[in-house]
């Protein structure tokens, strides 16, 4: 198996990444660091593979010279390039984000989860403790909602699975302003939820397969605390049309945060506190079609849908269409 992990960075190596590529070695695989126009012009762990913003550039993919820099999309030119390089499997995480002991390489099937039965909004993190949190991108009107679930013991198809963080879990500014502290999540069972099920997802710590490669992608005309939640939502949408959906594991990583402007990130937040319903309606409402290979068309679907709606503009659209281009060199 040919596992790679994707980051960007400005940083030089972090003891987060320092972490990383010590586990990473041990299953013999290697990290895949992308750069931007500024920050360090190497990064010096045995198992990376660096690619500043000029290096970017010389690679064959038409995005790398669309995608804006200094924004955190430029990680789609990692994605790329991991898929070139044959991987089976991609993990991203960001750097500062270390495993804890029990990281460990995921297959694509999974056994003895709780399925989520009911249709709907439902907060994940509550399957997972009894406190009052909630992740970045959930509606503020469903903090609450915990959808019922079974235990399943047989094995489900999980394309794409995220694991909980601990210390410095994945939350919005509100709760953070509101009583921000550090935070473990119990060691739960996971959850799946399926078809018609919607709670946001993050890149902190994601295992993708190649079926759901193609929504990988990170948007970058919308604002930076929403491109990843946005993206999650699409490919929810589009992970329906395979009958799956996404798994959350308890916690496999641990953060220590970077600095943060929490005023700052309420303010770009505020697109999904106010937008997220009206957008994953939309995206329910798209009609797409079943299969695999129709992922790449029901992810163009999915952006001009929101497109046509206002949540991006058509530049947008155009770097959707390069994503797709370059990726489908190597699907």
């Amino acid at each position: 198996m040919i596992l790679k992990s994707v980051i960007t960075t400005i940083a030089e190596p972090t003891e987060a990444m320092k972490t990383l590529s010590r586990r990473l070695q041990d299953v013999n695989a290697s990290l895949i660091a992308v750069g931007d126009t500024k920050g360090p012009k190497s990064f010096d762990l045995p198992n990376a593979e660096f690619l500043p913003y000029e290096k970017q550039l010389e690679l064959p993919f038409k995005l790398a010279k669309a995608l804006p820099t200094k924004h955190y999309a430029r990680k789609n030119i990692g994605y790329l390039q991991a898929i070139s390089e044959k991987a089976d499997v991609i993990y991203e995480t960001d750097d500062d984000n270390a495993p804890l002991a029990n990281w460990k390489p995921r297959s694509e099937t999974v056994n003895d989860v709780r399925f989520v039965l009911e249709n709907g909004w439902t907060n994940v993190y509550k399957y997972f403790t009894s406190q009052n949190i909630w992740p970045r991108g959930l509606l503020l009107d469903e903090i609450h909602t915990v959808r019922p679930v079974a235990d399943i013991k047989t094995q489900l198809d999980a394309p794409i699975q995220q694991g909980l963080v601990n210390l410095s879990p994945d939350v919005d500014a509100i709760w953070r302003l509101a009583g921000d502290r550090p935070f473990d999540f119990d060691n739960a069972a996971s959850v799946c939820l399926g078809p018609h099920v919607w709670c946001p997802f993050n890149t902190q710590s994601t295992w993708w397969f190649p079926k759901a490669y193609p929504l990988m992608y990170v948007p970058s005309n919308c604002s930076f605390r929403m491109c990843d939640i946005w993206k999650s939502f699409i490919a929810q949408r589009c992970l329906w049309e395979l009958g799956h959906g996404v798994v959350f594991h308890a916690p496999e990583v641990v953060q220590e945060r970077n600095e943060h402007n929490l005023m700052k990130d309420f303010t770009d937040e505020i697109p999904g506190y106010t937008g997220n319903r009206k957008l994953t309606e939309i995206l329910e409402n798209t009609k797409l079609l079943s299969g695999e290979g129709n992922m790449p068309d029901n992810l163009l679907h999915c952006y001009e849908a929101l497109q046509a709606a206002g949540f991006f503009p058509p530049e947008e659209l155009q770097l959707v269409k390069l994503w797709l281009s370059d990726i489908a060199k190597y699907l």
